[in-house]
């Protein structure tokens, strides 16, 4: 099965990189960096790691058949590859509102990550014959900047915000646009202390007084911006499995791209504020091999070593085949096993390597073989390694594609990766689709909602 709308020239790579005089050392691609910080959020999908062998130890792929209506391949400058509704009531629980502590909920928002020898292992001629040395080469680091189009304000003064928020709702009518000036010019660490700063100056609840004052998609907007973000996460998880019904990409979006620590982080939230176990409301609500892969994903349990061990990525792609396209039938945990364990980098060499024994891309394989929730999962986990923001940006350009907009997505990737690379999503956007963001924003969107959302991507 493929996943449907997928540009069909691939996913393009980051413009401007690698930096000028390195292009004999990487390969041409979109290589973004990958913090070996425990707790740095995730790297850009794919482009950022240098997974190709050195030239000549995999044998060449152009001329490679894609396959017809497969998954499409990330551009990573290795010619020849194929090219393969509304959000329920806001909660007032206990607890919702206040500032994080030192060990409260939320990604940290590092300016830019380090590629430091995280794939680039040398390996003995006539690889994948021969055996890889044991100790990798650390080659110079490289770095590329992750950049979110909100910042912290410099300056802040939080009894001043409060005072601007109380003022635009006191009174006949609400001044929207001083809303929108405060929180879309403010980090979400500083709209939790506007938060409170408020609740100290005027002995009243902020979010209760936004929603008396606001409706519709401009009230889940401004209310997820106020969210701490890793309670925005399991929030949106747990509205996702309440009630009649799941909303399976909801639960595809937010388990199969987060790193460790914001899963752990996730399931520990979901725990304090709803009193329930995610794991148990994930079995309750899913079922088959879709179920065992977000179980998986739950354990925040990925393998994080950033060296690349090609002689593994080979053995698991003859795996993989194995499991799938050299059989009769699928052997469906053995996908589950290497996708949900291997980290980031390691997957993309899976990926290149499974070209050269499969004659198919990875994708494509995993759209014949699956289908349904549990091949959109094993998808955007293998779009993660390949290219983040460009897995965001589909997801966008698809929440506004066609008839209607599909509101609650679009908010959601908005808010939480506004402080994380929308810079990056943004750029990509423009590239896979020919027109920018803030455009088809504008033609999707109106009023303050639109112009909060314009704001908050920089437009």
């Amino acid at each position: 099965m493929s996943y449907p709308g997928y540009p069909p020239s691939g996913y393009p790579s980051f413009p401007g990189y690698p930096p000028t005089g390195q292009e004999s050392v990487y390969p041409p691609a979109s290589q973004y960096s990958y913090p070996a910080v425990p707790g740095g959020f995730p790297p850009v999908g794919g482009s950022e790691y240098n997974v190709a062998p050195p030239t000549g130890e995999f044998p060449g792929i152009a001329g490679y058949p894609a396959a017809p209506g497969g998954y499409p391949h990330a551009s990573l400058g290795y010619p020849g590859l194929p090219q393969p509704g509304g959000m329920p009531t806001y909660p007032g629980g206990a607890g919702f509102g206040v500032p994080p502590s030192g060990s409260g909920f939320g990604y940290p928002q590092p300016q830019s990550q380090t590629y430091g020898g995280g794939g680039s292992m040398p390996i003995s001629a006539g690889y994948p014959g021969g055996q890889t040395p044991s100790t990798p080469l650390q080659p110079a680091a490289l770095t590329q900047s992750m950049e979110g189009t909100i910042r912290p304000a410099p300056n802040f003064d939080a009894g001043r915000d409060a005072e601007i928020l109380r003022k635009a709702m006191k009174g006949f009518g609400t001044d929207e646009q001083a809303i929108i000036d405060v929180v879309s010019n403010r980090s979400n660490n500083q709209r939790q202390q506007i938060k409170s700063a408020f609740k100290t100056m005027y002995g009243k609840d902020l979010i209760q007084d936004l929603k008396s004052e606001l409706s519709g998609n401009m009230e889940e907007l401004i209310l997820a911006l106020f969210m701490p973000c890793t309670y925005y996460d399991a929030w949106s998880l747990r509205h996702a499995m309440k009630g009649a019904g799941t909303q399976e990409n909801v639960l595809i979006e937010i388990l199969c791209t987060r790193t460790n620590q914001d899963i752990q982080e996730i399931v520990k939230c979901y725990k304090s504020e709803f009193g329930r176990d995610i794991e148990h409301d994930i079995q309750a609500d899913t079922s088959g091999h879709f179920e065992r892969l977000l179980v998986s994903m739950c354990q925040g349990n990925r393998d994080e070593n950033q060296t690349v061990d090609y002689q593994k990525a080979q053995q698991d792609a003859q795996r993989l085949y194995q499991a799938g396209e050299g059989k009769l039938g699928t052997d469906e945990s053995c996908f589950n096993m290497i996708l949900a364990s291997r980290s980031f980098p390691q997957l993309k060499a899976t990926v290149e390597a499974y070209s050269q024994i499969a004659n198919r891309d990875l994708l494509s394989s995993i759209g014949r073989e699956f289908s349904g929730n549990v091949e959109r999962g094993l998808k955007t986990i293998l779009q993660c390694a390949l290219n983040r923001p460009a897995f965001f940006a589909e997801r966008l350009y698809h929440a506004m594609k066609g008839a209607g907009t599909d509101d609650s997505t679009l908010v959601r990737i908005i808010v939480t990766r506004s402080e994380i690379d929308l810079v990056q999503i943004k750029q990509l956007f423009t590239q896979m689709y020919h027109k920018t963001l803030a455009t088809m924003i504008s033609s999707d969107t109106s009023g303050d909602y639109r112009r909060l959302l314009l704001a908050i991507v920089g437009q």
